[in-house]
């Protein structure tokens, strides 16, 4: 697998965040703990009714080498259609790590070109007590402004993503 290959809305499913920041400022890693087994955090990854926890109203995770994560936020329509989401699974490693990169954006996406270079790599590491540290990787961020306005978005839509990781697994779920 290559490089170029890999990318994908970034996945932080994490209690207590923190951004870093590449050589370059190019890529961006959010990580914290979640306070939930590994095995817990995994099936929000790579389940269906596990995925819509980080947000989407709908979604589907064919959970295959090449397979895809569709997911869709608004309830009024179905997957598939011109607001879904569209990432690809181009790795995974139950239940440590799974690497996708999105195919299709929804029709409103305001960044046109910049998501064709990025992917994300999400790992969960278990911890003692029953937690796990999760480190979601977003990578392949260019300098140029659509990429670098692309790149806020994300860094805040994955603190919007570990808000609801925190308030699932608060909650005994």
């Amino acid at each position: 697998m290559t490089r170029p290959l890999l990318l994908a809305l970034g996945l932080a499913l994490v209690l207590l965040p923190t951004s870093t920041k590449a050589t370059g400022g190019v890529s961006f890693v959010n990580e914290g703990v979640v306070d939930a087994p590994i095995e817990a955090v995994w099936k929000v990854l790579s389940t269906s009714d596990g995925y819509k926890i980080l947000g989407p109203a709908l979604a589907d995770v064919d959970l295959r080498l090449g397979g895809l994560i569709r997911s869709r936020y608004g309830k009024d329509g179905t997957l598939g259609d011109a607001d879904t989401i569209e990432n690809v699974i181009l790795a995974y490693e139950p239940p440590t790590m799974m690497a996708i990169r999105i195919v299709k954006t929804p029709r409103m996406f305001p960044f046109k070109e910049a998501w064709k270079n990025t992917w994300t790599v999400t790992t969960l590491k278990p911890l003692d007590g029953g937690r796990t540290l999760v480190r979601a990787a977003s990578l392949g961020y260019g300098i140029d402004d659509e990429s670098v306005a692309m790149r806020k978005f994300f860094e805040a839509g994955n603190q919007q993503t570990i808000q609801s990781i925190q308030k699932h697994f608060a909650a005994g779920k």
